[in-house]
Parts: structure tokens; sequence; C-alpha cells
């Protein structure tokens, strides 16, 4: 039988109705679905999906369960490397990773290894079976490092991915999160729609199954310092605190009432529930004409989030062409499909007000130059091509970088000149017994590489503490 050479479609609510509710987009595959798509995997003997994963999950493995039926079997093949299979099957960029080099892809659409990973997850969660057995747990236990002290600060990807991997080498592993509740990034940045809370819950749990212990309200650099956990008998710590501070534009006009950062933006909706206004009265106020600027994921998350808040009209402003815009196709699509407006080649250089409010925005058209180090195509300005849009609300998502509250409350820990802490290949800091990986090394990047960090930087805290000992 010849193979698909397209990937297995997946449901999707109706555009008409999303947007006037926070459920899931993409309602997963069925269990036939996922066994047609799961069919159309070559079982390459030398697996170049694999070297797309930053956390190497056995990607022909776990999709031969799945066609054979097994998917407890299927999941447990993910579990061994990957402890968030239910998030990095949502918001994973496999376009970029594993499936760009699969195979199936040279002369069709690839195998939809993303959609297959979230359906074995879903898969087992429904069943309670996706946690892993005690047995599993016990195989990569350590006797030498049982017991000893491990601290993580922060509860995001890379923390809690460390912390899993750390538990089961046998360390007694204490996450320290600054905020109420754990994730991260996955609970304040990315909306319900994208990935449900109820997902991020589950996979924590599995987490705390391991023995980690969870303290929260715990700002580390404030509430409690690097030489202090020492002091407390932690042999290592790792920092996985992400990058919260967001980047702003310093144009005029930015200090208006109506302006925020998408991290404010997106936090204030998602951790403080100002979707579920007036129950929970966290003040947002999005009224009829809103303009996200930026072209990345997080300004797709913010712009959909505004439509869902009921404005009529939402813009995404950005200064290249969509070609050159980082945010995912799913997600750019998704957008469109929802009645967002997409003013491309053009640039904002200042925001005006009325009575302390925004107004409107002034921009100015670009039009596409020699490539940059980037490798895209650099905007310049349009002579004389200013125009203004009409507003009541701006939110700026063109990136973040790390929060410097820990770094400066640190002795002798080196960052670089933008805040990003310096570590070596081994993801060591410049303080002994200390590591640190994911967006508070590179700057804002994706999940799942912030995942494969916290599970390099476990790995070498294994190793330095064994040979310490020796």
């Amino acid at each position: 039988m010849a193979l698909k050479p397209k990937k297995t479609p997946m449901k999707e609510q109706d555009p008409k109705e999303r947007v006037k509710n926070y459920d899931e987009v993409p309602e997963g595959y069925s269990d036939e679905d996922a066994v047609l798509e799961a069919e159309r995997c070559l079982q390459c003997k030398h697996q170049p999906c694999v070297d797309g994963c930053p956390v190497s999950v056995p990607i022909p493995q776990f999709i031969q369960a799945v066609k054979d039926g097994d998917v407890v079997k299927a999941n447990q093949i993910i579990k061994s490397k990957n402890n968030l299979p239910a998030v990095c099957g949502r918001v994973c960029p496999q376009e970029e990773q594993c499936e760009q080099l699969c195979v199936m892809g040279i002369k069709n659409e690839p195998v939809a290894i993303g959609r297959l990973e979230r359906y074995v997850a879903d898969y087992n969660m429904k069943r309670g079976t996706d946690k892993a057995s005690k047995k599993e747990v016990e195989k990569d236990r350590i006797p030498e490092l049982e017991g000893k002290k491990a601290a993580v600060i922060g509860a995001g990807p890379a923390g809690l991915t460390a912390a899993a991997d750390l538990a089961k080498y046998g360390f007694n592993v204490t996450i320290f999160e600054a905020l109420h509740d754990t994730g991260g990034v996955l609970r304040y940045g990315i909306p319900e729609f994208r990935l449900p809370k109820a997902i991020v819950d589950e996979e924590v749990e599995g987490i705390k199954d391991l023995g980690v212990n969870i303290q929260l309200n715990v700002v580390a650099g404030k509430t409690i310092t690097i030489d202090e956990l020492f002091a407390d008998g932690y042999e290592a710590v790792f920092i996985g605190t992400g990058a919260g501070l967001p980047k702003f534009m310093n144009i005029p006009g930015e200090n208006l009432n109506g302006v925020y950062s998408a991290n404010e933006f997106l936090t204030r909706v998602n951790l403080m529930k100002a979707y579920k206004y007036p129950e929970y009265k966290t003040p947002v106020k999005v009224q009829n004409k809103v303009a996200v600027v930026g072209g990345g994921n997080v300004a797709m998350d913010a712009a959909r989030t505004a439509r869902r808040l009921g404005a009529e009209k939402v813009y995404i402003v950005y200064r290249r062409a969509e070609e050159q815009m980082p945010g995912r196709d799913e997600e750019i699509e998704h957008a469109k499909e929802e009645g967002v407006i997409f003013k491309l080649l053009n640039n904002p250089i200042a925001i005006h007000g009325k009575n302390g409010m925004v107004d409107k925005m002034e921009c100015i058209q670009m039009e596409l130059g020699e490539k940059d180090s980037s490798g895209r195509r650099r905007p310049i300005p349009v002579e004389d091509s200013n125009w203004m849009l009409d507003l009541d609300t701006v939110i700026i998502a063109i990136g973040q970088s790390p929060n410097p509250m820990l770094t400066k409350n640190t002795k002798d820990l080196e960052t670089e000149s933008w805040g990003g802490i310096i570590t070596d290949e081994n993801l060591k800091t410049s303080r002994e017994g200390v590591y640190a990986g994911g967006d508070v090394v590179t700057g804002a990047a994706t999940v799942i590489k912030a995942m494969g960090a916290g599970k390099k930087a476990a790995e070498n805290i294994k190793e330095y503490l064994l040979n310490k000992n020796k």
C-alpha cells in the first residue's frame, strides 16, 4: 500500500466560534487518525528526526508503538527522554526540528511527529497511565547520589526538566519558584487556547511524583540567595529563571495608558485570570482597536488573546515581510483565520495620546534591503512614508531578556552585557557548583530548547558531583 503523501489532518474549532472562547483550537487525533499517521513513518534506521529533537526522544520507536496499538508503551518511550510530552506536542516548533529532518518530507509532507506526541500524552493522561512506574524511575538511580540536595531556581520548562532528571538520578531536589504557581512561560505566557493550564498541572504533578519538592513565592536573589542555598546543604544549583524582562522600542508615547508589554498583557490574562472579568478584577483594558508590534509567536498569542477579549480590530504591525516572520506558520494562519489584520513592512516610530490614553500610532513604511546577521533581509525605512493608525491599545512583543535581580545579587556570577548568564559548554557558570540553562543563558527561545538545556545541565550536575566525591 502506497504511503499517504500528506499529513493526516487534525480537526480544529471553527474560527468564528473560537474567538468567543478560550478552548483549545486543534482538537487532537482520534485513535484511528493516529494509527493512519503512524503508518506514514518509514522507520529509518539512521533516525534523522531524533537528531532534530533537543531532548533526543526515540521518535521512530514511539511511532511504531502507536502503529502497533500500544499507546502506553509509546508514552513510556517518550517519557524516557521528555518529561513534558503533552506540552511539547502542542507548542514545539516541530517543523523546524524533528519534522524538518523527516525523510518523508523530502518528497511529501513530513510525518506529524508533534501531533502524534500530543495524541500519546493525551491518551495516557485520560487513562491515568501517564506517570512513570517506580521500576522505570529507579533504573536511573545512582547510589552515590542518593539523598544529595540539589536546588533548581525557576519552575519553567528548563527548571522542571532539570529537576525531574536530577530526581531520577537520586537527588533530593527542591524547586524555588518566584510566582504563586508553576510552569513559568507555560502558564503565564502561552494562552489557554494553545496550552490549557490543566495540561501544565498534570505534567507538573508527574514531576512531583518523582519526589521533587516545589516551594512557591520564593524570589531567588531576594527571598533567598545562592550563598544561603549552599549554606543550607545544597551541593549544586541550577538556574532556569527564563527571560521575563520585556524589551521596549524606546519611542515617544510608550508610557501612555493603554501600552502593554506582551509579557505583562499575557501574564495578566493567563495567571491573574483577567479573561474571567468581572469575577477576577485584574485590570486589562482592551477596547476596540489594538495593535501588536512584533512577528513572533508571542505577538500572535497577544493578538489572538485580544480578539478573545472583545477587540473588534486587531493589527499585527511588523517591520519585515511575512516570509521573515519568526512566528510558526500554524500560529500566523490561525491569527489570520481569527480576523487579525497584518500590517507588514511597517514600523512604529511614535505612539500618540489623548488625555493620557493611547489614541494613534505613527508608523513608517519599510522596504527590504540586503541580508543582515540573522540571514533575513534588513528592513529600511521609506522616506516620507509616515502614516497614522487609530488605536486605543498597543502591545509591544519584540522580545525579552533575563530579569537581573538574581544575577545582581549573586557574587562572582558572570553575565553578558545584555544580562544573560555566561556558561561553558557544560552549562557551568563562573560559580562553583552553579549551572544555568534556557532563556536566562540564550535569551528568549523555544520551550523545547529550554528543556534540552535543563536535561544537559542535570547530566552535568550528576557528573560534577560524582567526580567531586571520588
